[in-house]
């Protein structure tokens, strides 16, 4: 029709972009557990077997996926192993840096240190495992202020300052004290110690102390 009708050819629908719409939240909720699942089920054997030992058939088989899908949440089983690893052993050292922050006498610090490593090796065995035996391979994925073993070498020298203990080098009364208590733990995930953990608590809490040279 002539334009001075007012009327205006109808040409071909508009292009419709891609449809960028979030997921349903149900997809999320879905995926989210999945993911979940994924990592609890790597932790758990990552403890077993440890990293190299696992396989990524062994996880599919234990989340109830196919091989294909667990590439959906993460690029390989050493990026599960990392993620795992980091927000683990973050959470273990902003522990340790909150009793470090109590301002406790330096024996009562040891102990509480001692009771928080305690209670993770009793309550989260497969935790406890898998950052004790594989923190070599994962330490340098962890993030400044996120170190457990700088918490704690921190504590020793404000204890060495307040004349608490006689070790100067902090680092050193570090290792000596992580020592007393990780030695009988690796014995306990052996099977070579019987009962929980926390039941030598005291005993590994003079120990750590005096390894560190308290003198208070």
């Amino acid at each position: 029709m002539s334009s001075s009708t007012g009327w205006r050819a109808r040409g071909p629908p508009p292009r419709r972009g891609p449809d960028r719409r979030a997921p349903p939240p149900q997809r999320v909720r879905d995926g989210a557990r999945t993911r979940a699942r994924i990592e609890l089920e790597a932790l758990r054997l990552f403890a077993q077997k440890g990293v190299d030992g696992a396989t990524i058939r062994d996880l599919s088989q234990a989340v109830g996926v196919a091989d294909a899908a667990l590439y959906r949440y993460f690029k390989s089983k050493e990026e599960i192993a990392a993620d795992i690893f980091t927000r683990h052993y973050g959470a273990l050292a902003a522990q340790v840096r909150a009793i470090g922050g109590q301002g406790l006498a330096f024996p009562q610090t040891a102990r509480a240190l001692v009771d928080l490593f305690c209670g993770l090796f009793d309550e989260r065995p497969d935790v406890f495992a898998f950052i004790l035996l594989n923190q070599h391979a994962h330490l340098r994925y962890v993030k400044p202020g996120e170190n457990v073993v700088d918490d704690l070498t921190d504590i020793m020298a404000r204890a060495h300052r307040n004349g608490e203990i006689s070790i100067g080098d902090a680092e050193l009364a570090a290792a000596l004290a992580l020592g007393a208590v990780l030695q009988p733990a690796v014995f306990k995930l052996y099977g070579r110690l019987p009962g929980p953990m926390s039941a030598l608590a005291e005993t590994l809490a003079v120990r750590a102390a005096a390894a560190a040279g308290c003198i208070v």
